[in-house]
């Protein structure tokens, strides 16, 4: 019998023992004994990081959907599977049990087939955290359609990028989205998106606002009717384990962003092994994860996970300002949440109005907490640790990436010991590295170095969609035979991974990653900028934020600097959205660049920082000078 429940931390080091040293074997017998299978696999494991190829469980036939929801009918039937919390909360909790999310799924899916959908065919999905964003999700994958989720906070042009990179034939979309007091008008960025797009040849709009909104004759349809009369039952498509499920984007260093494929089975077996150990997920638990499905934590851990694992899992449409600074305390208490899941971004906000909003609600039912999306730094950590769980409820502090499909560095709650800012041990089946600057492994521990990953594991990423060449670049160029993160790590003296930030040109804001280059290219369109540069700084609350150096084609008085500030991050909220907006624009006489024409970002990181005691030799610098006038007008 396979340890599916790690439950102290002597355990944790059997099993893990067992995954590195015959991972086949232990991937093997998880697969076989907790999973429904239409027909077994060939071979388990087939890989070579040089090409880069990894096949898991090749041959086998399934469908993740009956993993999700129909092995669950017989004796979970009644049971809440999705539970909705409202943007409002005057407007009363959805709880949409096993039995009715399998009818509304079906629904869906035959809502699709009628509209040409088939397996293989891409759909993109642009929703707010609405019980229908799930629906979509698994209605696809009940059909063999691949969904690419695209956060519903992007821009109509991030979206037709989207749209466009990966041939999208539908898109599922709201005649507006609720997001504290703001009503944002969902259904007119997706139309500004589609004169851009001539592949897309249905729309669906779920109606959540009831704002009046421009339906195009042939193209767009109200969702709800064509579900009035679609009928609840359909088999599920039967899907080879190396079909792809989904495509999620994130951002790249290189401008264009990156259409990751994550394919069926193995996303399947780890997302949800995942979830049952780094939460302790038991049976009666109410399990809450506070990102959006529009990001690969909302994926992996409010769907696929949880479902998998017969869970209770919360989808919450609001943010946690509105209509004050308890309102997640409030739904804990309201559906006596057991795990907690939220971004370090959301902790340090919510500290930062003291603990009043705290102190009003009974939290005593929470029993794991987490963190997600960046590092946390240890005044959050103790502030959640002492007010949220107090001091009873352990802190996995989650490292894992898009690319990853699963979390993989992490505590074993009440297995591991935990460490403020530590992520701690590699989960089960995961095998880091740390790398020199001259590309060797470092074996001891009290070392920090390039983070890499040395063996595949179940859910990471197949390929770049459409660009393949692009994935080897990225992910195995850089080491031979590794997995690169783009991360840096220090191990401690017990062998516990700290992740230090990115060492590439991509900046986590609030959780998100934004590539830089895509934000210069934006920049640099405005017919004034002559060049830019964006770096990441410090900030209280988001971790990180946007510092932007930009040199004018011609020089303005200050007194224009203010609107061209404005400017700037209009056109950057127009082309990306309102999440890459810059904090702080300095404006420049010139950019430090090596004499090969490089801009020298980490010159620019230390001055956004003030931390310019050590800036290096710079007179080797093309225009050594310009650092000099840089510094004296830091903003």
């Amino acid at each position: 019998m396979s340890n599916y429940h790690i439950k102290h931390l002597e355990e944790y080091f059997q099993v893990y023992r067992k995954s590195v040293i015959d991972p086949e074997v232990f991937w093997e017998e998880i697969a076989e004994e907790h999973f429904l299978w239409r027909k077994k696999w060939d071979r388990v494991l087939q890989w070579d990081f040089k090409k880069p190829e990894v096949k898991w469980f090749e041959g086998a036939k399934l469908n993740i959907t009956e993993n999700c929801i129909d092995r669950h009918l017989e004796i979970r039937g009644d049971k809440t599977a999705i539970l909705f919390e409202p943007n409002n909360p005057e407007e009363a909790a959805q709880h949409i049990s096993y039995k009715e999310l399998y009818h509304r799924v079906n629904k869906c899916a035959n809502v699709l087939k009628a509209k040409g959908i088939k397996k293989g065919d891409r759909v993109c999905i642009y929703l707010p955290m609405i019980p229908e964003l799930a629906i979509s999700i698994l209605a696809c994958a009940r059909i063999g359609a691949i969904h690419s989720v695209v956060f519903a906070g992007f821009s109509s042009n991030a979206l037709a990028t989207r749209i466009n990179d990966c041939d999208c034939k539908m898109v599922i979309t709201s005649d507006g989205s609720y997001r504290g007091v703001k009503t944002i008008d969902l259904k007119g960025i997706v139309d500004a998106a589609l004169e851009d797009c001539d592949g897309v040849s249905n729309v669906l709009v779920v109606k959540r606002t009831k704002a009046t909104i421009a339906m195009k004759d042939g193209r767009d349809a109200w969702l709800q009717p064509l579900l009035d009369d679609a009928s609840d039952e359909l088999v599920a498509t039967v899907m080879d384990a190396e079909d792809p499920l989904f495509i999620l984007y994130t951002s790249g260093s290189t401008g264009k962003p990156k259409g990751m494929v994550h394919t069926t089975a193995g996303y399947m077996v780890y997302s949800a092994y995942t979830f049952k150990n780094v939460f302790q997920y038991r049976e009666n638990d109410v399990y809450w994860c506070t990102a959006d499905i529009g990001w690969i934590t909302g994926h992996s851990y409010i769907v696929y996970g949880p479902l998998a694992n017969g869970a209770t899992t919360v989808m919450f449409e609001g943010v946690p300002s509105y209509p004050d600074f308890s309102r997640f305390w409030q739904i804990v208490e309201k559906h006596k949440v057991t795990q907690f899941y939220t971004a370090p971004t959301a902790i340090r906000a919510l500290a930062k109005e003291g603990v009043s909003f705290v102190e009003k609600h009974d939290l005593s039912s929470l029993k794991v907490l987490g963190t997600v999306g960046e590092p946390i730094n240890e005044e959050a950590w103790h502030w959640y640790d002492d007010n949220i769980g107090k001091k009873k409820a352990p802190i996995v502090d989650t490292w894992w990436q898009t690319e990853t499909g699963g979390i993989m560095i992490t505590p074993i709650p009440y297995a591991t010991p935990t460490k403020p800012t530590y992520a701690t041990l590699p989960f089960i089946g995961i095998q880091p590295a740390l790398i020199d600057g001259n590309g060797d492994e470092i074996k001891g521990n009290q070392s920090d170095g390039h983070l890499c990953i040395k063996f595949p594991w179940p859910s990471i990423a197949r390929t770049i969609w459409g660009n393949h060449e692009r994935y080897k670049d990225t992910y195995f160029s850089a080491y031979d035979n590794m997995y690169f993160t783009g991360d840096g790590a220090l191990r401690d003296e017990v062998g516990y991974y700290r992740i230090t930030g990115r060492v590439d040109d991509v900046i986590i804001v609030s959780g998100h990653n934004l590539g830089t280059a895509t934000i210069e290219d934006v920049i640099n369109e405005h017919p004034a900028v002559s060049e830019s540069a964006i770096v990441g700084f410090p900030h209280d609350v988001k971790g990180n934020a946007l510092y932007g150096y930009v040199t004018l084609k011609e020089t303005v008085e200050g007194g224009k600097h203010d609107n061209l500030r404005k400017e700037i991050n209009q056109i950057i909220t127009e082309q990306i959205g309102p999440i890459a907006k810059l904090d702080k624009i300095q404006f420049t006489t010139g950019l430090p660049k090596t004499r090969s024409g490089k801009i020298m970002r980490r010159i620019l990181r230390k001055i956004a920082s003030k931390d310019t005691a050590n800036l290096g030799d710079t007179s080797t610098l093309l225009n050594p000078e310009c650092v000099k006038d840089i510094m004296e007008n830091v903003l």
